[in-house]
Parts: structure tokens; sequence; C-alpha cells
């Protein structure tokens, strides 16, 4: 009770913020303009907002997207607001291997550092579908697409953390839903089944995923004494365009009645950008943090054996593409 008190007045905690703080709060006093962040799912939503405030601080930000002319947008309305804005944006498909191998070979091939890593894309599937390579479209997208994506770019990390002695963080936006999946092992051969898909459930389990990715990534950048750290985040609750298939009275309805839990977009955005620039989290590495504070995740998702399990199995899907 005392924690929802909290979340509803917007109590700061220990991080001196809150629910109710704001991306452009939490990063006030952070200058980026040395940096290079990368951040997927930044056409709408929790990622242009995130997009938008990192480069108000001076950051060069790249925009991979499926939707080049969204993306466009996106860089335009930044660079209205703030016209000393670099930004590149590059064609990337998460749920492709091929694609993300490509936007890889890109990227690294524009000789660019690269500070900060947000892997923010999320995609919710109403109905089943397969991804090119597949597999289940939700979990394809949200968990394989991001886990190939880091693995091809964590040299470039690594490499401008030790040239610049700037320490590289990693995002992983994940979720609160995640803790609804029980401690069942997330078989990939077992997804593709569309007479039990469960939309959900899908979406939950590709969100414990990224918790679990965070947790081994973790572990193994503080075996490589890897200037790099890895975080997962909540963002909270907030109406996106992730609901865009389901539009509609009944989704209005549940979204008015549940408007108090809500957060702004800006507010939504608040933990991405604390974990990715702030002082406060220089060293910290494996946790995940709700309202811009280091909150408890499941206990599944503290699992180091089935972070462990899921990375392995995870590798061998993607092993071609790396």
């Amino acid at each position: 009770m005392l924690d929802a008190i909290k979340y509803l007045i917007g109590a700061a905690g220990p991080s001196g913020f809150g629910s109710k703080s704001t991306a452009e709060d939490v990063t006030c006093a952070c200058n980026l303009q040395s940096l290079t962040a990368i951040i997927t799912g930044a056409t709408s939503g929790i990622g242009a907002e995130t997009a938008r405030v990192l480069a108000k601080r001076g950051a060069r930000l790249i925009i991979p997207a499926r939707n080049l002319k969204a993306a466009e947008d996106v860089k335009s309305r930044i660079q209205k607001e703030i016209p000393t804005a670099e930004i590149i944006v590059m064609e990337l498909d998460l749920s492709s291997f091929a694609s993300i191998r490509r936007f890889a070979t890109n990227f690294n091939s524009c000789d660019l550092p690269l500070n900060i890593l947000i892997n923010n894309a999320g995609k919710f599937c109403h109905e089943f579908q397969v991804s090119q390579d597949g597999f289940e479209m939700t979990l394809a997208t949200n968990h394989l697409g991001h886990f190939l994506l880091t693995r091809l770019l964590l040299n470039k990390m690594i490499e401008t953390a030790n040239e610049t002695g700037i320490q590289g963080r990693i995002v992983n936006v994940s979720s609160g839903i995640h803790s609804w999946m029980g401690r069942e092992r997330i078989q990939f051969d077992q997804l593709n089944d569309p007479k039990s898909y469960d939309a959900t459930r899908a979406y939950a389990q590709s969100k414990l995923a990224n918790i679990l990715h965070t947790k081994e990534l973790s572990l193994r950048l503080e075996k490589m004494k890897a200037n790099v750290t890895a975080n997962s985040i909540h963002p909270g609750i907030v109406r996106t365009r992730i609901t865009r298939d389901r539009d509609g009275l009944i989704t209005d309805l549940v979204f008015f009645l549940a408007s108090k839990l809500l957060k702004s977009i800006p507010q939504a955005a608040s933990t991405t950008c604390y974990v990715a620039v702030h002082p406060n989290l220089k060293s910290i590495s494996g946790k995940y943090f709700a309202d811009c504070n280091e909150a408890s995740a499941s206990s599944v998702a503290n699992d180091p054996n089935k972070a462990m399990e899921l990375w392995r199995d995870s590798d061998a899907i993607v092993a071609s593409y790396v």
C-alpha cells in the first residue's frame, strides 16, 4: 500500500526522482556532447521522447528504423527544436537477423564511437505471427533481435570505452509484466504453435527474456573486465502505439479507468534516460529499475541458471549471424 501511495503522489526515491519525474528532469545536469547513442524504437512514444531529450543534452543519435519515413519525421521534429542535433537515420528491421547484421555492418563502417545502446523497441502481436527466420514474432523482435544487435555492437562499445575512458551503458527496456511468467524455461521450439498462442503471455515472456539477457550480459561484461554496464528497466504504464492494433471503445475505456496509474510519455521515458546517462549509475550493472530507482524483479528474472540457459539457446539461434 505504501509503495502505491508513493507512486501516485510521485514521491522521490533514493535517487531523488520518482514516478512523476520526466526525462528532462533526470538529465538536466547531464552534458552528453561527447556521446553517441543508438536507440531502437525511436520513431514514436517513449523511444522518440528518449531520443529528443538525449539530443537536447548534446548526444549524437543513431535512429535505426524499419519505417525510414517515420524516422526522418522524428529527426526533423527534433532538429526543429534543437537545430544543432546530430541525428543519423539507418535502416533496421529487428525481426530479421539479416537486417540486423546489415545494420551493424553499416554502423561499424561509419567509424563512429558507441557509448550508449538503448534496446527500447517493443512489439505486441495480438495475432500469431512468425518472423522471416521462423520464430514467434513478439519474442523474435523484443528479445532475439535485441540479443543479436547487442552481440554485434558489443565490441564497438568496449572499444569506445577503452579509447575514451567513458563507461558504456546498455539499457534493455523490459516491463513489470515479466512477473506474470512462471518458472518454466523459455523453449523456442514450443512457441510456434498458433493454436496455443496467447498474445499477453508472449509479450510477458519476451519482457522476462529482456531481464534475463541483461543479467547474463552483465556477468559476462564483468568477466571480460569491460568498462560497459547493462541494466534493465520498467518504464511504467503508458499508452503508446504498442496498442495500435486494438484502438477502439474497449481499449479507450480500459485506459480511462486506469488513467490514475498511467504515466505521460515524458514520465515514462525518465527511467530509460536516468539509467542511460545519470552519473549516479556509474559502474552499476545487472540491476532492474522502475521510477528511476532500483527495483525488485521477479524471482525467475533473478535466476542465474535461467539467464545462462536463455543466453545459450539464444546464442545458438543467432550464431551464424555473429
